[in-house]
């Protein structure tokens, strides 16, 4: 109510200097240019008093005072004119429509244009008067803020910036950081997109020259002793290009200058920016080929209705698949993750998107038995599909026994528990980097691989027994630690981008392909359409070489790479392989029946022995023994392709079928040397 009334007071005030503004330079014109048709005194009063209510009336159905004057620029301002010379006219129309004016219309005229001039003048000149006292009060608060702030024990040292782009940004942005009272930022000039060498100023602040003076206006402030410690760039696409601003950023890091980046803000509300992320990179593009489309209509047969399991749901591809379930609509989503954070993203978007659906987030490491088996006594799962793993080659081939526990006993941990709890099936994602591999993350998921064919060939004669499907694929383009988001963040930050060496290429596919597999190979293996103990694989066209990616990501920014971004090759990283295959010499690849996908099949390791050595891996996991988890774990991934199956049935214990893998390991590492 308060409110109401004081916007009430505040109107009726501007209204009331409206009127008055209007009826002084009525009466005053009429005064200096006399008409002869009024009564000297009685009859100009009386006439100027009824064209000011009629001129005012006009300006308040007009929406003038809807607005609030203390913001006025140039805009308002014509707005203002236009409002003014609006109701003015039709108000001179009502005088000329009087009978007693009628016969001196053209004595009028005169009258009428000096009035307009000086009303409109006045009414500009206070709200001008207005919006500089605004101005000024903030001001004058501002540099006491900024008064008190230095008298306090602990002084806020303030930082120098130059400001790089248009002089309506650098406006907006000065207004900003002087009006700011708590502001750090001071504002030493303007660097315009472009030479205008009618522009001396922008406020207060010097323009120093046009971006390409950035390094001179960068060596002369450092010899003055006024190096600013940053240069704050409008990157939002409009007047600076993306080879404009890598350019300011080489020069600024050549100075040893900070670069802040500064991106439109609207399109970050709307959920677009102005580089080609924004429009999005063109998947055929980067992949070098179409993007599949696998015709998934039989998936919503087996999962519609039904409880279903993702573990690792919080990652890049666990987090898209549960999205792409939960659109086919499941009785029960359930989400397991060690990670609270992924967890928790994952389970908000669910919950918003699908609020319909049973969604159970679940907080648990697969290495820990007991918690898996709780899950899945609590929520009886009827698919599993087991996204959980350690990928990051470096990372794992660092850390051999976590690697070995998560890839390797974890995964034993959910399968067994898919046969504890009687779920239907259970699908794997694997990686290419289990085939023929040579570092520990590809070794530990290709026993993973072997663990679950083993598992699912234990059901050839029983159709009730739960699948077990691999499901095998090449890199993923913009999955967490990939190449891509590094390469995007290298040309963000105006780095090279950084390649291990000039002829490594990778299988590339991205995330909705990956997904899809998973789904359409799930399917159809519960359809009993294919064989058990096969291994999925899809169709990613030929390997994409590593820097070509680079060039082409480097292309789509708008920039020539060497010669706006250079590339530089640091060499391989430990585990790492050149070229990536999808299918191992021991395996037969056939077709799927699925069009872009193929099948893997192989002679696995048999239960028994391959669960053996799995023990073994995890005492020496327990134990910390990373040697010896290296030399067991290479052993067993490469023992189909180079081993004799028939020399396992001469090894009855875990100690001896480790030392049977061992010796063929170092037997194939003796022959690389």
């Amino acid at each position: 109510m308060r409110k109401r009334v004081r916007r009430l007071t505040r109107d009726m005030a501007v209204i009331g200097i409206d009127f008055t503004i209007v009826f002084v330079t009525l009466y005053v014109a009429l005064i200096l240019h006399p008409v002869g048709i009024f009564d000297p005194w009685p009859g100009l009063a009386v006439f100027s008093l009824a064209f000011a209510g009629v001129a005012t009336t006009v300006f308040v159905l007009s929406g003038l005072y809807r607005r609030s004057w203390r913001f006025v620029d140039f805009t308002h301002s014509s707005f203002l004119g236009l409002v003014i010379l609006g109701g003015l006219v039709l108000a001179w129309l009502a005088a000329f429509a009087l009978s007693v004016t009628r016969a001196d219309a053209a004595a009028l005229v005169p009258v009428a244009a000096v009035q307009w001039a000086f009303a409109t003048l006045g009414m500009l000149s206070v709200r001008m008067i207005r919006r500089v006292e605004r101005q000024f009060s903030e001001r004058q608060f501002s540099v006491r803020q900024r008064s008190a702030v230095r008298q306090r024990p602990k002084v806020t040292v303030r930082k120098k910036a130059i400001l790089v782009g248009s002089w309506q940004w650098a406006r907006l942005s000065i207004d900003l950081a002087q009006t700011d009272h708590g502001s750090s930022v001071e504002i030493q000039g303007v660097l315009l997109p472009r030479q205008e060498d009618s522009l001396v100023r922008v406020d207060d602040v010097p323009v120093l020259g046009s971006q390409y003076e950035l390094a001179a206006v960068l060596r002369q402030l450092e010899f003055e002793g006024n190096l600013p410690d940053y240069v704050i760039v409008c990157d939002d696409g409009t007047f600076l290009s993306n080879r404009d601003v890598t350019r300011i950023i080489h020069t600024c890091r050549e100075n040893e200058v900070e670069v802040s980046r500064v991106r439109d803000p609207w399109g970050q509300l709307l959920q677009h920016s102005s580089g080609p992320k924004a429009q999005g990179l063109p998947i055929e593009e980067l992949l070098g080929r179409s993007e599949y489309k696998l015709d998934n209509k039989s998936v919503s047969r087996q999962i519609a209705g039904r409880s279903i399991l993702v573990t690792g749901a919080g990652g890049t591809i666990g987090s898209e698949l549960c999205r792409q379930i939960a659109q086919i609509k499941p009785s029960k989503l359930v989400l397991l993750d060690s990670s609270e954070f992924n967890l928790y993203k994952i389970e908000m978007s669910l919950r918003e998107l699908y609020p319909d659906i049973d969604i159970v987030a679940e907080i648990a490491s697969i290495c820990d038995a007991a918690a898996v088996n709780r899950v899945f006594e609590a929520n009886r799962p009827l698919m599993v599909f087991h996204a959980a793993a350690l990928k990051h080659v470096p990372i794992v081939e660092a850390n051999p026994c976590a690697g070995a526990m998560t890839n390797i006993v974890g995964t034993r941990i959910v399968s067994n528990a898919v046969c504890l709890y009687g779920a239907k099936a259970m699908i794997q994602v694997s990686t290419d980097k289990a085939v023929n591999p040579i570092g520990v993350m590809g070794a530990t998921k290709r026993v993973g691989e072997l663990y679950c064919q083993a598992l699912d060939m234990c059901g050839v004669d029983d159709q009730d027994a739960p699948r077990f499907m691999t499901v095998r694929f090449g890199n993923v383009l913009g999955s967490s630690g990939s190449i891509v988001p590094l390469f995007e963040r290298q040309l963000r930050e105006g780095k090279p981008l950084t390649v291990t060496h000039p002829d490594i290429e990778r299988f590339f596919m991205t995330v909705r392909e990956a997904v899809q597999l998973i789904l359409q190979s799930s399917s159809s293996a519960l359809e009993s359409k294919t064989q058990r103990g096969s291994i999925f694989v899809l169709d990613m066209g030929n390997p994409v070489r590593i820097v070509d990616l680079a060039r082409r990501m480097i292309a789509l920014y708008g920039l020539e790479p060497e010669e706006d971004v250079p590339i530089e090759f640091v060499g391989l990283r430990p585990g790492e392989k050149l070229y990536e295959e999808l299918f191992d010499i021991c395996e037969e690849q056939v077709e799927s029946g699925i069009e872009g996908i193929f099948e893997a099949r192989s002679r696995p390791i048999p239960l028994p022995f391959i669960t053996m050595a799995i023990n073994r891996i995890a005492e020496r996991a327990a134990a910390g023994e990373d040697e010896g988890i290296v030399r067991l774990v290479h052993g067993l991934a490469r023992y189909p392709a180079n081993g004799n199956h028939q020399d396992l049935l001469l090894y009855s214990s875990a100690a001896d079928l480790t030392m049977l893998f061992e010796r063929a390991y170092l037997a194939e590492a003796n022959n690389d040397r």
